[in-house]
C-alpha cells in the first residue's frame, strides 16, 4: 500500500486484517527539521486534547484510553515541537480496527517488525511532523511506562530541568540529526524510565 512521498507495506487477508509488518523506510531517516528543542508552549495541552478528541470520534470504543504523553505533556519542560499522544486499544493484534481509521485522520502507520505489541503512527506523513501517536494494548507495559515517565517528570521538577538541559546539549552537537538524537539519549531515557517505573509502582 503506497502513498505519495511515503511507503507503507502491509498485506491483508480476505477479512481486511493486516498481516506481515515490514520496516518502514522513514525509521531510517537521518535528517529531520523537527529535531530541535523549543521552550514549553502552554498551548500544547489544548492542541493535544483537540487531536485526541478527533481520534476518539473516529475510533469510538476502540479508543479505550487516550493520553497526552512525552515532554510536551509536562508543564514547563522544553522539548521537540512534536506532540506525543498515546492510544490504548483492546487488542493490539487487531490492526484493522485502528490502522485504517487513523489513516483517515491523516496518520501514517510506521510499522516495525521488531515491535509487534506496540505501534507508531505519525502526522503528517512527511517531516517535519506535528504528532507522534503511540498505539499500545490497554493494561500493557508500554501503556504503563509512558504514563509513568510523564507523571514522574510532572511530579519531579528537578528531573524535568535536568532532562531539558540534557536534550538541549545533545541537539546542539548534531542539529536536526534524528538518528544521532535517538542514539545519544538512549541510555539517559532508559535510566529515566527505570526511575519513573520505580516511582510509579510506589504510587499504586
Amino acid at each position: 500500500m503506497a502513498s505519495v512521498g511515503t511507503i507503507e507495506v502491509m498485506s491483508a487477508d480476505s477479512s481486511g486484517e493486516m498481516q506481515d509488518l515490514v520496516r518502514h523506510p522513514s525509521l531510517d531517516d537521518r535528517f529531520d527539521p523537527a529535531v530541535h528543542i523549543v521552550d514549553y508552549n502552554p498551548q500544547w495541552p489544548a492542541i493535544a486534547s483537540a487531536e485526541l478528541a478527533h481520534i476518539k470520534e473516529r475510533l469510538g470504543m476502540i479508543a479505550v484510553r487516550l493520553e497526552h504523553v512525552g515532554s510536551t505533556a509536562v508543564p514547563g519542560l522544553a522539548g521537540k515541537p512534536i506532540l506525543d499522544l498515546q492510544l490504548s486499544v483492546p487488542d493490539i493484534e487487531l490492526r484493522s480496527s485502528y490502522v485504517l481509521p487513523l489513516r483517515a485522520l491523516g496518520f501514517l502507520f510506521v510499522p516495525d517488525p521488531t515491535s509487534e505489541d506496540y505501534h507508531f503512527f505519525a502526522k503528517p506523513p512527511e517531516r517535519p511532523r506535528s504528532y507522534h501517536l503511540h498505539v499500545c494494548e490497554v493494561g500493557s507495559k508500554h501503556e504503563f511506562r509512558h504514563l509513568a515517565v510523564r507523571d514522574f517528570l510532572r511530579s519531579n521538577p528537578k528531573e524535568a530541568v535536568s532532562y531539558a538541559a540534557f536534550k538541549r546539549e545533545l541537539v546542539a552537537g548534531a542539529p536536526e540529526d534524528r538518528l544521532a538524537y535517538i542514539e545519544g539519549k538512549s541510555d539517559y531515557v532508559m535510566a529515566l524510565e527505570q526511575r519513573a517505573l520505580r516511582w510509579a509502582r510506589l504510587q499504586l
